[in-house]
């Protein structure tokens, strides 16, 4: 990765966070009825870890992808 394509990186990753905190703080501002988002939003981050973390732990990928796929 180049310079330019890290920092673009590190800004969308910044905006994201901050698009969900927002999203959050209006979710706990609208309790009782925003407690169904906060439940999405929960289940969604930890099916998006079990992604990560397999992808991360995977050979078979890694393989693939740095010798198959030229």
């Amino acid at each position: 990765m180049d310079g330019i394509e890290k920092v673009a990186y590190a800004l969308l990753g910044f905006v994201s966070l901050l698009y969900l905190a927002v999203m959050v703080a209006g979710l706990i501002a609208a309790l009782p009825w925003g407690i169904v988002g906060l439940f999405v939003i929960v289940g969604i981050g930890l099916l998006l870890i079990k992604v990560i973390r397999e992808r991360i732990h995977n050979r078979e990928d890694d393989y693939y992808s740095k010798n198959v796929d030229q």
